[in-house]
């Protein structure tokens, strides 16, 4: 029977509106953090002198019972709406309601459920944070051994100038390397502590909010008691944050397709990763890469489905509010499957490397470097440096023969010489990701140093994951003692 029910609308519900409205499916993400909570907040009614310290005994007792019987193993009435009720009926029905009704006293579910959900989603974003650093660490062991693997990078999905794979791949690098950041940034706001707000106006015991923050392992405590139960932005930013990552995870998994396939031949992703057709026997389908490159879309539906239930609802809890939770879990469990999976693939990546040394010494990738050489050694303008070139590439393609043939006679005819070393060294693809030194740059020496930059700023990362693990870790461990 729902005990909420029985006073004000009677115990009658219809089944279909009872599963219509439960949230029981997806409060198993919050099961844990509301039994930590209902402790938090019992321990405090109790150094309050609300309740008496002989029923808070029993009560946190009987709480660590359920917590170890697991969700699984309690009665999952519909009728009791969500994880909070079933918990509290569960109680009741193991110390009677003079008991176990106090646990509530003070607290309403729109403080705890706000509280449940920013201790579930912590964890979560230091887990996706941990992802990210190991898939980071075999990037860079990536990187480091092709920091001398020369290929071309592209514009526009064409052919533009000489770098190294390694180069590319720590294009990526630096994305996730924000990601991180970001994810970091986040954590401090969830981790703030709306308990004590009450439904939306606190309470008139004497609580001590701030007693409860410390024993859940909050930073602060929200301020507005309407704020504290309405406010789900951290969720939002959480997916915001998610569906940024899901957008670059999406551009590795669409240059592992485009770069694998028999027109670009420069990569080849392991078989593990792949499948087959199934009339087709010489076919190997990057499946992997497609398949994570199409669930990582779906992250930003769900961003845009939670800003939607978000938008215009009335200040403090409104039921709607509820929706939001399995879409926020959806995209967190999509979002770590996806990691792994875009790890997996890059880190068992196999390269052409004769293939990327073709690309990058033909269709012209180092047009750039003969401009760049003709302002520097001649002393002109880049712009006119810039249509020379130009020029030389139009006559090239259109008489079929290399530049090296006709540079003099262009030069000549614009009043320009250039040694035959500095046209050789400029049309050398290597030798133009080698004077690529500046900070940022293919060079691989540069390469060198930004893998070494990336490798601290992970090292820095992972101190300040298992600082938080370990908080987290203490806060429940000294809670549950």
């Amino acid at each position: 029977m729902n005990i909420l029910r029985r006073g004000r609308l009677g115990s009658n519900v219809k089944e279909d509106v009872m599963k219509f409205t439960t949230s029981l499916e997806f409060d198993k993400e919050i099961f844990e953090s509301d039994i930590l909570c209902d402790i938090a907040h019992t321990t405090m009614l109790v150094e309050q002198n609300v309740i008496s310290e002989e029923n808070g005994k029993k009560i946190i007792a009987e709480l660590k019972k359920i917590a170890k019987k697991g969700m699984e193993n309690l009665d999952l009435d519909p009728s009791l709406d969500d994880i909070h009720m079933v918990i509290e009926s569960e109680l009741i029905k193991e110390l009677g309601e003079d008991v176990a009704g106090r646990m509530h006293t003070g607290r309403s579910r729109n403080d705890e459920v706000a509280t449940d959900l920013r201790l579930s989603l912590r964890k979560k974003v230091l887990e996706i944070i941990g992802h990210l650093i190991t898939m980071e660490k075999n990037m860079l062991a990536v990187s480091n051994a092709h920091k001398d693997t020369l290929t071309v990078g592209y514009t526009h999905l064409q052919q533009a100038q000489p770098v190294t794979f390694g180069h590319q791949i720590l294009s990526h690098v630096s994305a996730i390397e924000r990601d991180i950041s970001r994810f970091f940034d986040t954590y401090n706001r969830i981790n703030i502590s709306p308990l004590g707000c009450g439904a939306m106006a606190t309470t008139g015991f004497n609580l001590n909010r701030k007693r409860t923050k410390d024993l859940l392992g909050f930073y602060g405590i929200i301020e507005n008691s309407m704020d504290g139960v309405s406010s789900r932005d951290f969720i939002v930013e959480t997916m915001a944050n998610i569906s940024m990552l899901g957008t670059n995870l999406s551009k590795i998994c669409e240059e592992l397709v485009v770069f694998s396939s028999a027109e670009f031949n420069t990569i080849e992703i392991a078989n593990e990763y792949t499948s087959t057709s199934s009339i087709m026997p010489q076919k190997k389908n990057p499946d992997v890469a497609e398949i994570t490159r199409a669930k990582l879309s779906t992250l930003n539906g769900e961003l845009v489905t939670v800003l939607t239930i978000m938008k215009a609802l009335p200040n403090t809890y409104n039921r709607d509010l509820q929706e939001i939770s399995p879409h926020l879990w959806k995209s967190v469990y999509t979002l770590i499957d996806s990691i792994q999976m875009v790890d997996g693939m890059i880190s068992t990546v196999k390269v052409n490397k004769e293939r990327m040394k073709e690309n990058a010494e033909k269709n012209y990738s180092t047009a750039t470097e003969l401009a760049d050489t003709l302002v520097r050694e001649c002393g002109i303008a880049f712009r006119m440096a810039h249509g020379i070139v130009g020029e030389l590439v139009k006559r090239s393609i259109e008489e079929k023969v290399e530049i090296k043939e006709i540079i003099s006679e262009v030069l000549e005819k614009n009043n320009l010489s250039l040694s035959q070393e500095k046209i050789d060294t400029a049309l050398d693809p290597f030798e133009n990701v080698k004077l690529r030194n500046v900070i940022g740059g293919p060079a691989p020496e540069e390469v060198e140093r930004a893998i070494s930059s990336f490798n601290e700023k992970i090292s820095t990362h992972k101190v300040k994951l298992d600082e938080k693990i370990s908080e987290i870790k203490t806060a429940e461990k000294n809670l549950l003692e």
